[in-house]
């Protein structure tokens, strides 16, 4: 197997545990008080899902349209496939020595079900906006300014992705309606924020893979007739 195939396996293993690490262990909320300017109160399954985005925008990039489809695909069957065994496992009784109890595993992942349905929506909302948007930039500037298709195109799905599964959160009775808005503002921000530190993460990576891995070309969506 050739480096280029290689490395595109190592972009999906991340993307993978990303996503279902996400969805594992967000019911866990946290503060964050960056310099005292504003206060984030955020899921911390907040912190593995941007990578995410940065993985399809670097295949999007290197590999093209339709492998960065393929890899949101293979994601959305590996979290159905976690949530199956979770749901599982939840339904399972408990030994008397067992070191967690089943009232305690339902505590943890009792949410497990409706949170990553509303979740998985979003996520393919998102993700595919992403991804069209991602390729809508780089035919219009002709393969330039990465860095704009990059922040275009994440921040707008990032957009999509929170108010989408907040939103379904919120019918399904996960979180209340009052809590919508402080946590839409928070969770926006922070990934707008984490978009915005991943450009010179993606024009690193880019760079080091110089001579390794060819850019795909812009024309790519356009020859295929693809949007």
């Amino acid at each position: 197997m050739d480096f280029k195939n290689k490395f595109y396996l190592i972009l999906a293993g991340i993307f993978i545990a990303s996503l279902v690490s996400s969805n594992l262990i967000f019911q866990k909320f946290f503060s964050w008080s960056p310099f005292g300017l504003y206060t984030f109160e955020l899921s911390v399954g907040i912190l593995p899902y941007p990578i995410t985005f940065l993985v399809t925008d670097l295949i999007s990039e290197l590999y093209g349209k339709k492998k960065a489809d393929q890899v949101v695909l293979t994601g959305l069957v590996a979290a159905l496939f976690v949530m199956g065994l979770v749901l599982l496992a939840d339904l399972l009784p408990h030994t008397d020595w067992s070191p967690v109890n089943s009232e305690m595993f339902t505590t943890v992942f009792g949410l497990f079900g409706p949170a990553v349905f509303a979740s998985m929506v979003a996520y393919l909302s998102a993700q595919f906006v992403d991804i069209r948007l991602f390729h809508f930039w780089k035919r219009l500037t002709k393969g330039k300014h990465l860095w704009l298709r990059n922040n275009a195109s994440t921040i707008v799905s990032q957009l999509v992705d929170t108010a989408s599964v907040l939103c379904l959160l919120c019918l399904s009775n996960v979180i209340t309606w009052d809590r919508f808005l402080p946590l839409l503002e928070n969770g926006f921000l922070f990934k707008v924020m984490v978009a915005l530190i991943d450009t010179p993460i993606i024009y690193g990576i880019i760079y080091m893979l110089k001579g390794k891995i060819d850019i795909a070309p812009y024309e790519e969506t356009v020859e295929n007739g693809e949007l």
